[in-house]
């Protein structure tokens, strides 16, 4: 069974693409975990002082220190589309920190995030470099020392082309570490923020009647939006023509007697004008429920909008089994906006759309490699798609950097 070179391609640009956003993930963590190390260190030193006296001065600021880094990493892994529901402030006097659980979970980030959370940083940055000098050797070799070491890791003197060509199989294979792993250290290097700089249960509650709140007002914004839709849509279309079919229907009984052949025109033009309306209803009807999605399932209307995008489309849909009717309407439709979208605005070569069913949640990835910058206030449609999502208690996020690419992630609870 031979493999498509299409799909070889896309891989190994998924691939590509996903080692360099975890190699910056790491960078930019590297730059936090140092900043964490500092604040570590002054902490510390608090503690030790503290008997002193000199602690107690310094206790304060090194909380401050502490805080502010931890929005900091928030917002950071935020921009990196890792959503982290921040805590309320957390006091900043000595007393009031110690027995905070806040500031105790910040605290704990902290020691990761210094210590393993630097590590992984480290390695992000220095291992593609040992990759690009590894590889690119043959190429300068020659233009090198005598005595310098084959090798980034500082093993073997290059005497030949041989040794030189080695250290190009050592390059591969920090390539191959980079390409491999290095998603898996970016998501190892963020869990300690993701568990531990949330929200706490204490908290968590008041911010959860606040979510659900605007949740509610967005699904009756979007209710309110679909009901004028399809009003716009019924009187502007159908109902025009369905007058028009009854004034023509009437003139034609009127001409029937004394112009037999002008009236066999008016019914022609009644025929006509029902049958626009007819295709209007359906249209309308379709909207509303696709029925494409009772006929086939959401496998199959994905497949379905992929074959009409105006930009090839891949679809890869794991569903083992039926979600809520309101939750495929709401990924359908996300879906097709999504496309219309990529069609119009992205200028991409090719798009994809991945969904996928696991422990009662369905996610939607919609990727394209265009010129990114998508922009929620720039009339899109994406707005109406984060209040479709939000109407179902779901999650959206974008991330579309200038110059791509640009991926959507919805998750959406499955309904039953």
């Amino acid at each position: 069974m031979t493999v498509p070179v299409a799909s070889v391609r896309e891989t190994a640009v998924r691939t590509l693409r996903a080692a360099r956003a975890a190699t910056g993930q790491l960078v930019g963590g590297l730059g936090t975990a140092f900043q964490a190390l500092g604040v570590l260190v002054l902490l510390a030193v608090a503690a030790v002082t503290a008997p002193a006296g000199v602690g107690l001065l310094l206790a304060p600021a090194a909380l401050r220190a502490l805080h502010a880094l931890a929005r900091r990493e928030r917002a950071r892994l935020s921009a990196r589309g890792i959503e982290i529901v921040p805590p309320d402030p957390p006091p900043t006097r000595l007393r009031l920190a110690l027995a905070d659980p806040t500031t105790r979970r910040e605290l704990g980030w902290l020691v990761r995030h210094a210590t393993l959370g630097f590590l992984l940083g480290l390695l992000g940055l220095l291992l593609p470099l040992c990759a690009v000098r590894d590889t690119t050797f043959p190429l300068w070799w020659r233009l090198s020392p005598g005595e310098a070491t084959t090798t980034s890791i500082g093993i073997g003197t290059a005497h030949g082309w041989p040794d030189a060509l080695a250290a190009t199989l050592l390059g591969v294979g920090w390539t191959a570490i980079v390409l491999g792993l290095g998603p898996g250290m970016a998501r190892l290097q963020a869990a300690p923020a993701r568990r531990l700089l949330v929200a706490g249960p204490g908290t968590d509650l008041s911010l959860r009647v606040a979510e659900l709140t605007a949740t509610r007002a967005a699904a009756l914004d979007a209710h309110a939006t679909e009901l004028r839709r399809i009003e716009r849509s019924l009187h502007d279309g159908a109902q025009n023509r369905l007058v028009s079919v009854t004034v023509l229907l009437g003139a034609a009984r009127r001409m029937a007697a004394r112009d037999p052949a002008g009236a066999d025109e008016l019914l022609e033009r009644a025929q006509s004008a029902a049958e626009q309306a007819l295709a209007e209803l359906r249209q309308v009807a379709r909207g509303i429920l696709p029925p494409v999605l009772a006929d086939r399932g959401l496998t199959g209307a994905l497949s379905g909008l992929a074959a009409d995008c105006g930009v090839p489309c891949r679809v890869e849909a794991d569903v083992p089994e039926r979600c809520a009717a309101s939750v495929e309407a709401t990924a359908y439709f996300v879906v097709a906006e999504a496309l219309t979208n990529i069609a119009k605005h992205s200028g991409a070569a090719r798009a994809s759309v991945t969904a996928r069913a696991r422990g009662g949640r369905l996610r939607l990835l919609v990727e394209d490699d265009g010129r990114g910058g998508a922009d929620e206030d720039a009339g899109s449609g994406l707005t109406g798609i984060r209040r479709r999502v939000a109407a179902l208690d779901g999650t959206l996020r974008l991330i579309s950097p200038p110059g791509g690419p640009t991926v959507l992630d919805v998750d959406l609870p499955c309904g039953r």
